[in-house]
């Protein structure tokens, strides 16, 4: 069954695509490294030295150009017309306000409401959640609240992948590991514009790491972060709209659930700190380690693995019937809670007090 899927999918065509547009991402990142926008050090960020940001203007090229391709050439993996030119439409926007993000640094209210404009045109197009598969409770229908949750759903991964690149190499790679996992998950059960939509924007991931990992010669900057935030959201979203039954919206919260539970974490821990939660601050849990003592490459694994864990729970919970599905969906979740008190520990030995500064 698997072997026929992918061989009617075509694999080494779409993997060459794939390493078709990882050159392209790599030829645009090295030019962004000679004009991209400079990111200075200051406290709250890792890096010590002066580096050209927007590299993610790579990964946003080689998409467009693969997503270009498929709507003219592959039927096979095409959504209906407005759904198709709804992707497109609001990937351009986001990239676009990201990328001026990158350049003129915009009041988080200004950056807020340009993604949810990019947000709006892809529910705009019919890419909103109708219902959701959930363990023990299956399929429910939300009605007109689904509006709402896949606006807020797009705001918040958008923002948590924001949130989660200050690392060489986490952000880039969590987003590679998740499209993998997501082409892998969807070309076996049929969703054919998700296995090859990830594809794309692996392609882009793909030709961007070297550049930023182990060491970074280029960050990716706004228009990179944002942008694998809001795409991977939205290929969530349309895999539970659109494809096969068996794809639930709870792939990617899976995927990304090491990037979602530390920007959560941190969001609640600083409230109830009483920190102004508007104020840039280095007190997510990845900074907090990283600030311990902990190898920031480790770091970066360390959340490539979270998101291998993510794609391993999310096959599982597709494969199995409804009750055991709740616990298997936990894995992630408890996962996480030992990590938050492994860096609670390690930053109570470095003696470092106050987490957010």
């Amino acid at each position: 069954m698997i072997l026929t899927t992918l061989t009617a999918l075509s694999l080494p065509r779409h993997l060459a695509l794939m390493g078709g547009l990882a050159i392209f991402s790599g030829i645009i990142v090295r030019v962004m490294i000679t004009i991209g926008v400079p990111d200075h050090p200051d406290a709250r960020k890792a890096h010590s030295t002066t580096t050209p940001k927007s590299g993610g203007v790579g990964i946003v090229c080689a998409f467009l150009l693969g997503v270009l391709l498929l709507y003219r050439y592959a039927q096979v993996s095409r959504i209906a017309e407005p759904y198709f030119i709804g992707v497109i439409a609001a990937a351009v926007l986001i990239a676009l306000v990201s990328l001026l993000d990158d350049i003129k640094n915009m009041p988080y209210k200004v950056k807020l409401g340009g993604q949810f404009v990019a947000a709006l045109t892809a529910v705009a197009s019919g890419l909103w959640l109708h219902s959701i598969a959930l363990p023990y409770w299956g399929y429910v229908d939300l009605g007109w609240a689904g509006l709402p949750l896949t606006v807020g759903f797009l705001l918040f991964v958008t923002n948590s992948m924001n949130f989660i690149d200050g690392l060489n190499g986490l952000a880039a790679g969590v987003t590679l590991i998740s499209c993998l996992f997501l082409a892998g998950i969807a070309g076996v059960l049929g969703g054919f514009f998700i296995y090859t939509a990830s594809l794309l924007l692996a392609g882009g991931v793909l030709g961007f790491l070297p550049f930023n990992y182990p060491k970074a010669r280029i960050f990716m900057g706004d228009v990179g972060s944002q942008f694998c935030g809001f795409m991977l959201a939205l290929f969530g979203i349309a895999a539970a709209r659109f494809e096969q039954v068996q794809l639930s919206f709870l792939l990617v919260p899976f995927l990304l659930s090491g990037v979602l539970y530390d920007v959560s974490f941190t969001l609640v821990r600083r409230l109830l700190a009483g920190e102004n939660i508007a104020r840039a601050h280095n007190g997510h849990l990845y900074q907090v380690v990283r600030r311990a003592g902990m190898n920031a490459e480790t770091v970066a694994i360390i959340h490539w693995l979270f998101a291998g864990l993510g794609g391993l729970t999310a096959i599982a919970f597709i494969s199995t019937p409804s009750m055991p599905r709740l616990w298997i969906g936990l894995v992630p979740l408890l996962v996480q809670a030992v990590w938050t008190f492994y860096v609670a520990a390690r930053a109570r030995r470095a003696g470092l007090g106050r987490w957010s500064k």
